[in-house]
């Protein structure tokens, strides 16, 4: 971790904690895109999907190195063998077995090229072989400085040519499907804080709500002397005062479990006393749901997912097809060789070495086990074609969902904003008129009641709104209050 990445979060940190201290809690709360930074920084998930990135991308970085030639040495050494061995006298037929011991030993350096367009593979080798034979004291050097091989199959599957169509589809969606896990990861984020929000709303209210009915009780103890309440009157504000205690503790726990799964999520440990700042403001964002689809198609994994499912159907056809009839393999190679008693004559007077051939293979019946092959591929290509089409209907008919949905949320959120104030400002004349003796302890909880499910229900408009603005994002993988496509600095992820 950075410096400044540290200090960063340090700041954070002591800004959720400063309440304690009596610092002015207005720049010390932290917000939503607080907790949003912090969660796509140092949240478990957010770092699961910066590896499963990175895991892509040297699976398509080892994809592009296959493609290009690769230097290789291989051999035997030191292969020493005593031994009985089986000997037959050539004039004879006459079969013995005789001493072997020797030791062998080869090189063979080799620059291989793999061609995606054909399938074939063509190579550049050097090869020296020694043989030591020590019953006879005779060593023997076989050297073949320079062959140049290739191998076509003629009608066999080409895996690498279909791997050339899908590994750059594959490391697309990988790419896309960062953006979108770490737009899932706002999404949680956003979730967590608001389940705090709500409970920290709550068990402030309640706290707030006991200490009115405490003072509502005594008033109507001393009116109580005075006849002006009745024995019923008394007993329901004093149980309002016992259900009220009662929910004050229990809204500290629910508090507690929510600011614990929303710093465990966050990865931040010391959290007592961490004040937490709903949004005070809810932009008019206009999404146009044309716009939107077409983003969504463009931008999301969505697209490259689609076209990779077709390709892979596509490629089990052909796989299918490659396999029936005849099997071919053409093999050749040329270049020089040479066998002598000493290295330097292995390398001396070279011959030419050509070598060519065609190899066949094929099944004269095998009851229809091929033929059924192409079939089943062929019907899973269709099937695959019908649930492409089927899945981009459902897909832009979500998307239009999404976006009439969030359409309406901003006023949703303003209606029970003014809600709730009307519902304070009618608690407050209750608890007055309450005081005064006009109405009853049913009537002033009625208006407590009325004032708590305002306050609740604004939070959660809230929380939906800004669900359904970071669904649309990740949906669309665009920011439509900046205007701008979401990406990200692929480079950094990798530490280049």
């Amino acid at each position: 971790m950075t410096k400044n990445r540290s200090m960063k979060i340090r700041a954070m940190m002591l800004a959720a904690l400063a309440v304690c201290t009596g610092v002015a809690p207005a720049r010390n709360w932290l917000s939503l895109n607080d907790v949003i930074r912090i969660a796509r920084e140092r949240s478990y998930n957010a770092q699961s999907a910066r590896l499963e990135y990175i895991a892509s991308y040297w699976t398509y970085r080892s994809f592009r190195a296959q493609l290009l030639p690769s230097v290789n040495l291989s051999g035997d050494l030191l292969n020493f063998d005593h031994s009985r061995v089986e000997a037959r006298d050539a004039e004879s037929g006459l079969i013995n077995y005789v001493d072997n011991n020797s030791l062998t030993n080869s090189l063979t350096l080799s620059l291989d090229q793999e061609i995606p367009a054909t399938g074939g593979t063509v190579s550049l080798q050097s090869y020296l072989y020694r043989l030591d034979q020590f019953n006879y004291d005779m060593t023997t050097y076989n050297s073949q400085p320079l062959r140049i091989s290739y191998t076509q199959p003629l009608r066999s599957y080409n895996t690498l040519k279909w791997e050339k169509k899908t590994a750059p589809v594959e490391y697309e969606m990988a790419q896309k499907e960062y953006l979108e896990d770490m737009e899932q990861v706002t999404i949680t984020a956003t979730q967590l804080f608001f389940g705090a929000i709500s409970a920290q709303t709550e068990y402030r209210q309640s706290t707030t709500n006991y200490a009115d009915l405490q003072r509502m009780y005594e008033t109507a103890q001393k009116r109580f002397g005075i006849g002006t309440v009745t024995k019923s009157d008394m007993l329901q504000l004093e149980l309002s005062v016992l259900n009220a205690k009662v929910a004050v503790t229990n809204n500290k726990l629910k508090l507690d479990e929510q600011l614990f799964n929303l710093f465990s999520y966050l990865r931040l440990t010391d959290y007592q006393g961490a004040e937490l700042l709903p949004p005070s403001e809810v932009p008019d964002i206009a999404i146009s749901a044309d716009d939107a689809v077409a983003y969504a198609l463009e931008n999301s994994s969505h697209a490259p997912s689609q076209r990779l499912t077709l390709l892979q159907a596509q490629q089990g056809v052909a796989e299918a097809k490659s396999k029936r009839g005849i099997q071919l393999q053409l093999s050749s190679e040329v270049g020089f060789n040479k066998t002598a008693d000493t290295f330097k004559g292995a390398y001396g007077n070279l011959r030419d070495n050509e070598v060519i051939g065609l190899s066949l293979s094929l099944p004269i019946f095998d009851w229809g086990v091929s033929k059924g092959r192409v079939h089943v591929a062929e019907a899973q290509l269709e099937l695959a074609n019908v649930e492409v089409e089927q899945a981009r209907v459902e897909y832009v008919e979500d998307i239009r969902r999404q976006v009439m949905q969030f359409a309406y949320q901003a006023e949703q959120c303003r209606t029970a904003k003014r809600a709730e104030e009307i519902s304070a400002e009618r608690y407050d004349i209750s608890k007055r008129r309450f005081e005064e003796g006009t109405i009853t302890v049913t009537d002033l909880n009625t208006a407590l009641q009325e004032a708590e499910t305002a306050k609740s229900q604004y939070i959660s408009q809230l929380q939906t709104y800004w669900t359904d603005y970071y669904t649309l994002r990740r949906a669309t993988l665009y920011d439509w209050q900046r205007g701008v496509k979401l990406t990200a600095d692929y480079d950094k992820l990798m530490g280049e």
